[in-house]
């Protein structure tokens, strides 16, 4: 089969294996490119396969925060250069889009640019660029008592939210729990977990991942009765790199982000729980 430069460059860009070694997994799949991903992993040639379809555009990720913590909303707001980004006027637009998130809560995209109005065609017409939204998503506390955490990188190209149940408001409102609402949303933007845990990770997901340590590990000419075994070990790492309680903490790689959260309900003797988390990355995908 023929393969097109254009299906090698694009191979080589999500996995940043070789040219020779992206056109023959190319080859040996038929031109298909999820099957060429998967097949360059095999062989342990792909260096960047978890990072495929990870686009970067200019832009800024704003947030808006509620006074007690109990809501927050995050959006991405796209242009073209980066210095129309760090522009004043590009921020306080993004920040209004923020507040709109926040206050109207719209359920789509398109409710969202409804919301705007021409706010975005001015914008625009003002800065001489073209200009999009992004996704954007809104969260509050949806149990008895607990926080929602926001956290924007310093280059305004990642946010996080997260939010932490517990059992007493008062426990809410205590430092502790603030600073690891902080330091989790942190862990979030740094480790990019796939899941909260395990059991939230889609199952077509982890048996894409186990057929590719079988047959790595066949590959590697293994013996058949301990292929299992190996296995089994491969994808438990796995749930350590993409499980966020799972994950080492990024602030001490002896504790996993569940011991963590254990120590801390632990001071506060309360029971906490991290429920859920959005993170954004600046343009690594459409709005739904």
């Amino acid at each position: 089969m023929e393969i097109s430069a254009r299906l090698v460059k694009e191979l080589r860009d999500r996995t940043n294996a070789g040219m020779m070694d992206c056109k023959k997994a190319l080859q040996e799949c038929a031109g298909d490119m999820e099957a060429a991903v998967d097949w360059l992993r095999q062989k342990g040639l792909s260096k960047a396969a978890r990072k495929a379809g990870r686009a970067t555009g200019e832009g800024l990720v704003a947030s808006r925060l509620a006074g007690d913590n109990a809501s927050a909303a995050i959006v991405e707001v796209m242009c073209e250069t980066d210095f129309v980004s760090r522009g004043e006027q590009f921020r306080r637009f993004a920040a209004s889009v923020a507040e709109a998130v926040f206050t109207r809560k719209p359920e789509s995209h398109a409710a969202l640019l409804s919301l705007l109005g021409d706010g975005l065609n001015n914008q625009i017409a003002t800065l001489g660029e073209n200009m999009s939204i992004g996704r954007h998503a809104f969260l509050e506390v949806s149990a008895a008592a607990g926080l929602v955490s926001c956290y924007i990188h310093s280059n305004g190209k990642i946010g996080v939210l997260v939010e932490l149940a517990c059992e007493n408001q008062e426990s809410a409102k205590k430092p502790e729990l603030q600073e690891l609402g902080k330091n989790i949303a942190m862990q979030v933007a740094a480790a990019n977990p796939a899941a909260l845990d395990k059991e939230s990770l889609d199952p077509a997901l982890v048996e894409r991942e186990r057929a590719v340590y079988r047959q790595k590990t066949l590959d590697e000419g293994k013996p058949a009765n301990i292929v299992d075994k190996i296995v089994d070990g491969r994808i438990n790492k796995f749930y350590q790199e993409v499980c966020l309680l799972n994950q080492a903490y990024i602030r001490d790689d002896k504790l996993s982000v569940n011991d963590v959260v254990n120590a801390c309900a632990k001071a506060l003797a309360d029971k906490i729980a991290v429920r859920r988390f959005v993170r954004f990355q600046l343009g690594e995908s459409s709005p739904a």
